[in-house]
């Protein structure tokens, strides 16, 4: 198996930079100098953009960026000893012992034991101190080589006297104690208390397992026996279930969905990131101690795995405008097909049939076939069937929308409720707004239902028949007896306003909404652009385009910053690296297609001049889009569904047009405005 680490991958005490970027940057050149990356950029970009999501720092000085990346040839380790400290968010401060561990997109699974297990090695004081102490990089690799195996540290004499810390108090390593955690239960004791536990991280190599060790070593100390499921990259072991079934509580340390997460139902849960199980192990077992005490703690749902979503939201101190964000967006992800496919089916129903096909639609699917086809021949026929289907889709839009919405807030118990109140709004006329509201009514009752205490007997009925009858009767009861009217008011006035929109006022609107599609590219704000355009669109028709007009301003918008940076790395090969320039090649497709993430690797590595530069030309697309009266009937698909989009010469120009701007704004702002320190970090990768 090839080394992971040798000594032309190591650095002590050398000044990288005051950052966290310029450390993994030149650590990344490191690793494609050695042969084990083929370019810096893409490795950097992989690195730094998993620091972003969750920083890397953990107690003790120590800091693991780590990323799975296609630039990786690979799995290597690259270990910096910094001088002076760099703060990688540890809460406990700087650090200044920083392990790089970059795996390949494939890495097999020996490979991804073995930075596990360097991982885990890391939470021994014995093992820091001694990289502290070594006075050459052989030393290091030798120290590192010997984790790996299992060695002893060959310079363990100059660790403190406390480094013992890093055993449990039956002398086992917090590795080999996750499956028998707890034997050292204090002498005297009834019985140690049960805990079980999962770890997992988005990568799965390094804090999945240090997590695990962490609240083993933890738990150890206050007497209790817990035993962890590590979810990782090298695979996991479930848990037994007898196990679990014997447990007091259960603690989630984690940053993606427990697998198998029903196994734990009924249990009481402490959720958080996994990160917190490696900086507070010791509060994480007492709070689940307590929750194990405490009739009303909460629990892990008998009803289905992905409402823990809430759940976990909630523990990371997520405030109420995010929870609604949240189902919203739940339930507009889930709608989209709906509208998708119904949208182009309309879209191709016109081509065939012409505006007029919306008259005589019904009376031709059913009256008319192969052999009797209707005035106007088969295209007549063939497009009254292709618009009955696309509006049947689309008549799933306000449903859906609600089901979903419901089902993000309160799982699959919600979904039925959900779905009637969504189909109460559409008889009500109250269109969308209204199955936003009445998803949200039934998703929140739904919820607060699953949380009564009920006999035993009766907890199976609860998801099927109980939750469903009661939160429907409440929602729908709402929308029918008190809200539906007003909100249907609310909504035909919404309509009217969007139908009387001309000129100015129309600019304005789609420079918002260009502005909104280019602000965070794919994100939160591009998402509720992309929403309000999508929930609206079944309101269009031929006397009211407003809604296709707004669909057709935020997707012509929404392929601006790919097809710009594509642009601008033809324009000017030398500001951008190779990286970026191959990326620039998959952009114009991406772009063409209405998918504004391709720019995302340009954004993530220089946001601060291409998200604005993006902005511009966005903003400027969508003023000329509403200007213009461009029009579009399906919700995805950017050039390739040139069919559904009326006015299609202004709505290429306007792309064009934005593109041409936003490509010359940040080559402009690379040229003029690079940052003073930019010149220093590049030169790192010339080395390659």
């Amino acid at each position: 198996m090839t080394q992971l680490i040798t000594t032309e991958l190591v650095e002590l005490d050398q000044n990288l930079g005051n950052a966290p970027e310029a450390v993994i940057r030149h650590l990344a050149s490191k690793v494609a100098a050695a042969g084990r990356a083929t370019e810096v950029e893409g490795l950097f970009a992989d690195a730094f953009a998993r620091e972003q999501k969750t920083a890397t720092g953990i107690p003790g000085g120590i800091a693991i960026p780590h990323c799975r990346s296609a630039a990786v040839t690979e799995p290597t380790l690259a270990m910096a000893r910094l001088d002076p400290k760099v703060d990688f968010g540890a809460k406990d401060g700087p650090a200044d012992l920083i392990f790089f561990i970059a795996a390949p997109d494939g890495a097999d699974q020996a490979h991804l034991k073995l930075l596990s297990k360097l991982a885990r090695s890391l939470i021994k004081k014995d093992f820091t101190a001694a990289l502290r102490a070594a006075s050459s990089r052989e030393e290091i690799v030798e120290l590192v080589d010997g984790a790996l195996a299992d060695k002893p540290a060959a310079h363990a004499a100059a660790a403190p006297a406390d480094a013992a810390g890093s055993l449990n108090a039956t002398g086992q390593s917090g590795a080999s104690a996750v499956a028998g955690a707890g034997a050292g239960a204090a002498a005297g004791s009834s019985g140690p208390r049960r805990l079980v536990a999962v770890t997992a991280c988005p990568t799965g190599i390094a804090h999945t397992y240090m997590a695990a060790d962490s609240l083993v070593a933890a738990a150890q100390e206050a007497g209790v026996d817990l035993q962890v499921e590590t979810q990782g990259s090298s695979g996991a072991k479930p848990l037994d279930p007898a196990v679990i079934a014997a447990a007091d509580a259960v603690i989630f340390a984690v940053d993606v969905d427990v697998r198998g997460k029903e196994r734990f139902a009924g249990k009481p849960v402490i959720n958080a990131p996994v990160k917190r199980g490696i900086d507070e192990p010791a509060k994480m077992v007492q709070e689940a101690l307590a929750a194990a005490d405490n009739p009303n703690a909460r629990r892990v749902p008998h009803f289905g795995a992905e409402e823990q979503a809430e759940h976990d939201a909630e523990e990371k101190g997520e405030h109420i405008g995010q929870k609604l964000k949240r189902a919203l967006l739940t339930g507009v992800s889930y709608m989209i097909p709906f509208v998708a496919g119904g949208g182009l089916l309309i879209a191709l129903g016109f081509l065939l049939g012409g505006y007029d096909i919306t008259e005589v639609a019904d009376t031709v699917v059913v009256e008319n076939n192969f052999g009797n086809l209707p005035e106007g021949g088969l295209t007549t026929y063939l497009g009254a069937v292709l618009f009955k289907i696309g509006a049947l889709s689309m008549g799933f839009l306000v449903p859906a929308l609600a089901g979903y919405i419901a089902y993000a807030i309160a799982d699959r118990p919600g979904i039925a409720p959900g779905f009637v109140a969504g189909a109460v709004s559409g008889f009500m006329g109250a269109g969308f707004l209204g199955g936003i509201v009445g998803g949200l009514l039934a998703g929140y009752m739904a919820h607060l239902i699953g949380t009564w205490q009920v006999p035993r007997w009766l907890r199976g009925l609860m998801p099927v028949v109980i939750i469903p009858l009661l939160a429907s009767i409440f929602a729908s009861g709402l929308m029918f007896l008190v809200l539906g009217g007003p909100i249907a008011g609310l909504t035909l006035a919404l309509n009217g306003w969007l139908s009387g929109m001309t000129g100015a006022s129309a600019v304005v609107l789609g420079i918002i909404l260009g502005l909104m599609m280019c602000f965070d590219l794919g994100g939160p704000v591009n998402k509720v652009a992309y929403a309000f355009a999508v929930a609206g669109l079944s309101a269009g028709s031929a006397d009211n385009q407003a809604p296709w007009q707004i669909m057709a301003t935020v997707m012509a918008a929404g392929m601006v910053p790919p097809l710009a940076m594509a642009l601008a790395t033809v324009l000017d090969k030398k500001l951008f690296s190779l990286a970026e320039r191959e990326n620039g090649k998959a952009a114009w497709l991406l772009g063409a297609s209405f998918i504004s993430e391709g720019a995302i690797p340009f954004a993530a590595a220089d946001p601060l001049r291409v998200i604005p530069a993006s902005m511009v030309g966005g903003a400027l697309t969508g003023a000329l889009c509403m200007a213009f009266n461009v029009t579009s009937q399906a919700p995805h698909g950017g050039l390739f569904v040139f069919f559904a989009i009326g006015n299609l010469l202004m709505f290429v120009i306007s792309i064009i047009a934005g593109t041409i701007v936003s490509a010359l704004a940040v080559v402009a702002l690379k040229r003029w405005a690079a940052p003073k320190t930019a010149a220093t970090v590049e030169t790192v990768p010339a080395t390659v």
